[in-house]
């Protein structure tokens, strides 16, 4: 450094030579070089233009494709995490199961459930649970559900179709078919109406087309006693049944049974006696041998 510093006076045209000689190629050098560089950007933004055309192409066909989930999902529901079909199979699994807590959480405290077996709909959560209730009992610890095809409909409805088993063997005349109508009870689905459709045990065919014929000429022949018919029904099947329990079962039909119920115990007796006898027999010439 001391040698530079004392001969920098000396040596100033040798270095204005060599910078004249070298500045050229340094530009050049320099020049070359951010023209490279600027190749490679220009290269790295047209790859970048690609790639995020590809990804707003992307997503522009993804918010296709999304949107008409959102749009059937509507401004005003709410999301719910268990569909009708599942609320169908946990309603029929608690009937299996008796469990008549769960069955509850399951039903509207204003459901109603019309069972066409019986004259009236059962109202309120209370009849409900109570009418499920005697049913469980009735089924006993084999009798079950099973389930067949489960139908969604439009909204919150659902349709079911089903028959009893004992001990997984098919119970005749016990196909049914339900159908269901839900409602939101804020995050939770629970059952607001039932329509319940049992398969007669009786099996009139022809004879109920017969009888279709008869009562439409009846109603066609006089039409105000249809139309009072018609729009009191209840009340007259109300009438039918007090005459019925007044009059005809206590002097007919109860008699009728208890005869009935004696025969068929008298003969169940007689054959447990002949069973036993010959359970007797058997011992006596069979085992002693």
């Amino acid at each position: 450094m001391d040698t530079l510093l004392k001969f920098s006076g000396s040596a100033t045209p040798a270095s204005q030579v060599v910078k004249s000689h070298i500045a050229p190629r340094l530009t050049l050098r320099s020049l070359s070089f951010t023209a490279c560089n600027f190749g490679i950007d220009k290269t790295n933004i047209q790859q970048h233009n690609v790639s995020f055309k590809t990804k707003t192409q992307h997503l522009l066909w993804d918010n296709h494709r999304i949107s008409p989930q959102a749009l059937d999902l509507g401004s005003d529901s709410s999301p719910i995490s268990v569909s009708p079909s599942q609320k169908v199979k946990q309603f029929y699994a608690c009937i299996n199961n008796k469990d008549l807590r769960q069955l509850g959480e399951l039903i509207s405290k204003e459901a109603q459930f019309d069972d066409y077996s019986f004259l009236k709909p059962f109202n309120g959560k209370g009849e409900v649970v109570n009418y499920y209730n005697t049913l469980t009992s009735s089924m006993g610890q084999n009798v079950k559900f099973k389930v067949g095809h489960i139908c969604e409909g439009d909204g919150y409805t659902a349709t079911a179709n089903w028959h009893l088993e004992w001990k997984r063997s098919r119970v005749p005349f016990t196909r049914g078919c339900t159908l269901f109508e839900f409602t939101n009870e804020g995050e939770t689905l629970t059952i607001k109406k039932a329509v319940v459709l049992i398969e007669s045990p009786i099996k009139p065919g022809s004879v109920a087309l017969t009888l279709l014929k008869t009562v439409t000429s009846l109603f066609d022949d006089f039409p105000k006693a249809a139309d009072w018919f018609l729009s009191s029904h209840h009340t007259v099947l109300k009438a039918i049944t007090k005459i019925y329990s007044m009059l005809i079962a206590p002097f007919i039909v109860n008699p009728l049974l208890k005869w009935y119920i004696k025969c068929w115990s008298i003969g169940a007796r007689f054959f447990g006696y002949i069973y036993n006898v010959a359970v007797y027999i058997y011992r006596i010439f069979f085992n002693g041998k």
